[in-house]
């Protein structure tokens, strides 16, 4: 992979607009067994897994606690966790959070604006630290962080999000991801591990309910009939696209939002791929993904200027989806990245590519 395929593939999932580093993956293929062991609701201890299957107890609740980014951040912030946040790596940028969060989230201190220094980390008090990636040698990401024997020294419990940081993994699941199970998992393991169970299972009901509604209005689709469809990440550069492919959580997006992603057979997270072979896939619809710019008038800017190059760019200018001006504005933070927003994707995408079924905000 190009160095600058790589700084754009890491920054978009790091939902950090400038930074370049350890990137998180596709889904973990571990399933609903990996939700936390636990007893009642708010019940300690709480065994957890890691890609590998290696369990780790928490044995009380945490009270100071470290993220890696800002996908894990969010979801704690929404869990309810904020009052105990003591840092994070990868900050979100200036308003890639919720309106409802931002405040909150922009008092957490700044560890590291891309990866924490091992030093920095080992010696933040925290008790616990939420990683959202796997060990990415080639990004220079795990390979340089804390082993588990210093985060046993330093009284620090490590715990991954599973559905971002197992996809290199052999436990990765091998066939495409078409649901949203993994991230609510996640959600799940977060609200057992941090005593916000209650709360945890709120928000997984929420995007259940939102997931199930279009499941529903899409129900007489059948799957022939389903537009194919590109996610164009304009962030990674234009000389050379990266595909998302099966095991990425964008995916299980596309698919429950009743399209087809045309890079589902690819058996990867993310791939730099060519021009050539999207012009081959010739998509009914693409996406324009872009990360927020801080402003909504910068943002829709980039949306523009994505449009713009599909639309000039001679191998693009003759797809099916430029010529007829079908376009999804949607931004890569609540697409590529885990999280409780993936619900309202999945509603957004729907409601651009079957405007007659599901309708925005409904």
């Amino acid at each position: 992979m190009r160095p600058r395929v790589v700084c754009a593939v890491a920054a978009a999932v790091a939902l950090f607009a400038t930074a370049c580093g350890s990137s998180g993956g596709g889904g973990g293929g571990r399933g609903a067994q990996d939700v936390a062991k636990a007893g009642p609701a708010g019940a300690f201890p709480v065994k957890v897994s890691d890609c590998a299957g290696k369990e780790t107890t928490i044995a009380k609740v945490p009270g100071k606690i470290v993220t890696s980014n800002a996908a894990s951040l969010e979801m704690l912030l929404r869990l309810g966790a904020g009052d105990r946040l003591i840092g994070t790596g990868f900050p979100p940028g200036k308003g890639t959070l919720p309106a409802d969060l931002a405040e909150q989230g922009a008092k957490v201190p700044v560890l590291g604006d891309r990866t924490i220094p091992k030093e920095k980390l080992l010696g933040s008090g925290a008790d616990l630290y939420v990683d959202t990636f796997g060990a990415m040698p080639m990004m220079g990401g795990g390979a340089n962080g804390p082993t588990e024997e210093e985060f046993t020294a330093a009284g620090i419990q490590h715990v991954f999000l599973l559905s971002t940081a197992c996809a290199g993994t052999p436990k990765a699941a091998k066939a495409p991801r078409t649901d949203l199970a993994q991230v609510e998992d996640d959600i799940r393991r977060l609200g057992a591990v941090t005593g916000t169970a209650a709360r945890a299972e709120e928000l997984v009901t929420g995007m259940e309910r939102r997931v199930g509604e279009v499941r529903t209005a899409l129900a007489g689709v059948p799957d022939g009939q389903r537009p194919s469809y590109f996610v164009f990440d304009f962030d990674a550069g234009t000389k050379q696209p990266v595909s998302v492919c099966g095991r990425q959580v964008a995916n299980a997006v596309i698919t429950l939002a009743g399209a087809r992603n045309v890079f589902a057979d690819c058996d990867a997270d993310f791939k730099p791929g060519s021009w050539e072979d999207v012009v081959a896939k010739n998509p009914d619809w693409i996406q324009l993904s872009v990360r927020n710019r801080g402003s909504e008038e910068a943002t829709r800017k980039a949306f523009d200027d994505a449009e713009a190059f599909l639309k000039s760019f001679p191998a693009t200018q003759g797809l099916k989806a430029v010529q007829e001006g079908h376009f999804v504005r949607l931004g890569s933070e609540v697409t590529t990245i885990a999280g409780v927003r993936n619900a309202d994707a999945v509603r957004q995408i729907a409601a651009t590519v079957h405007p007659d079924l599901v309708k925005s905000g409904q």
